[in-house]
Parts: structure tokens; C-alpha cells; sequence
């Protein structure tokens, strides 16, 4: 695989496992930042306000920099790291998964809380699709009206995606270029008159 491509999750998903009576529900999220993250976790916690523990691990970013797992209450690294064992071992980013324990009366042990975390992780995993994305850049491309076509003719050659336009005497092109490719089209557009191109943020 190469650098600028990375692993994650296409659609959100559930997983479900059941022992002696506890009752663990899994959502898997992709996701792409902390802001999402904590939606995503505040409505479960509002959808199932009556659950004991809302246990969750994510992880973020192409190189996987970013991660947290979290027990919420139950013993030391019962939960949050066997779900994020699971989110290592499929090789994803940019995922969040949430499991809630409903209590069913009789304890697991250290043991069986891990495999009961682990396994509903892993549930929720196998409902969803692994799909491939780029690392992409995204750049604003300012030019003047009287070089549209010579923009025009780059974005038809090399295809970047494009998020937004705005066309006036000044215009506006948004695109969303995949790292490996950013060099050599804004190379491209560095060689027509009054194009300005602004790096706006990674995806």
C-alpha cells in the first residue's frame, strides 16, 4: 500500500454479543475528526442512558497518529484497548467504535470482559465494508475569468475531484488532489498568468 492511501470503513455498522446475560452492543463509525467523535458518543450515551458502560476506542489520521481507548468505568484495559486490538489488527483509521454493556447480573472476570469487548468490535467490523482512500490535499485555485479554459483543461487531464466552484470576474475552483499527484498539477497551474493556488487542509 502505497503512503498516501490508508484503510476505513464504508458504511457505519453494528456488532452484537451476548454472555451470561450481559449484553454488548457495537457501533463502528468513520469518522475524520475529535468534533464527530463526540457526537457520535453523546447521542449513544443519550440513546442508551440506562446502559452501564459505554466503552469506545478510535483512531485517526493516514499515518495513525492519533488514538485513545477509553474503559469508561469498567476494569483497566478490559475494553477500550481489545476494541482498539481490533481496530489494529484490521490495519483501519479514521474509526470510531462504541460498545455498550447492559449488566446481566453475573460477572465475566478481567478475561471474559476482554474477549466480550474484543468480539463485538470484531462483530461490528465484519458488518461493514474495509475500503481504500487517498490522502488527499485540498487547494483553492484562484484565477482570473479570462484563463478558465487553461484551468479547465488541467482539471480535465488530471482529474482531481472537485468540492466547490464560484465564477466571477475573480473565480474560485475547490479541489480535493491526492497527495502523490499534488506536485506536478500545481506545478501545471503555477504556469498560467494569475492563478494563485492555496492549500486549505489534508484529508
Amino acid at each position: 500500500m502505497s503512503s498516501d492511501t490508508y484503510k476505513t470503513i464504508n458504511p457505519a455498522s453494528e456488532g452484537l454479543y451476548k454472555e451470561k446475560g450481559s449484553k454488548f452492543i457495537a457501533y463502528a463509525y468513520p469518522v475524520t475528526n475529535e468534533e464527530e467523535i463526540k457526537e457520535y458518543i453523546a447521542n449513544l450515551k443519550k440513546e442508551y442512558y440506562d446502559a452501564r458502560h459505554h466503552c469506545y476506542a478510535y483512531m485517526l489520521g493516514a499515518d495513525k497518529s492519533e488514538y485513545r481507548a477509553n474503559d469508561d468505568g469498567e476494569p483497566s484495559s478490559t475494553a477500550g484497548k481489545p476494541i482498539l486490538g481490533q481496530i489494529l489488527s484490521n490495519d483501519i483509521t479514521n474509526i470510531l467504535i462504541v460498545v455498550i454493556r447492559y449488566f446481566g447480573g453475573t460477572k465475566l472476570g478481567v478475561s471474559g470482559l476482554i474477549h466480550a469487548y474484543k468480539t463485538a468490535a470484531a462483530d461490528a467490523i465484519a458488518n461493514t465494508e474495509i475500503i481504500e482512500k487517498t490522502v488527499n490535499d485540498i487547494y483553492d485555485v484562484n484565477f482570473d475569468y479570462l484563463v478558465m479554459n487553461d484551468v479547465m483543461k488541467i482539471i480535465k487531464e488530471d482529474q482531481p475531484e472537485q468540492l466547490g466552484q464560484d465564477f466571477n470576474l475573480t473565480c474560485r475552483i475547490t479541489l480535493s488532489i491526492r497527495q502523490s499527484e499534488v506536485d506536478k498539477i500545481i506545478e501545471k497551474f503555477s504556469k498560467i498568468d494569475s492563478v494563485k493556488t492555496e492549500f486549505v487542509k489534508t484529508i
